[in-house]
């Protein structure tokens, strides 16, 4: 069975109205973390995408950002 190393995340570029989106983005952040998979992403720094990526980034893990 192949191992996944990367994961592909596009999402908000705004964090929503419910501060639950931005706990979850933080989450999944620290879990592609924890797994040490890397991310790849809509390349955009604000929003869930930049709080998922700005996650990787702060654990050290490797974020390509996609435009």
């Amino acid at each position: 069975m192949t191992k996944i190393k990367t994961v592909s995340v596009y999402c908000g570029s705004s964090l929503g109205k419910n501060k639950s989106y931005l706990d979850n983005a933080i989450a999944l952040g620290e879990c592609l973390h924890k797994h040490n998979l890397n991310l790849v992403y809509g390349g955009g720094n604000i929003g869930l995408m930049g709080a998922i990526a700005n996650t990787v980034l702060q654990k050290g893990g490797k974020v390509t950002g996609v435009l």
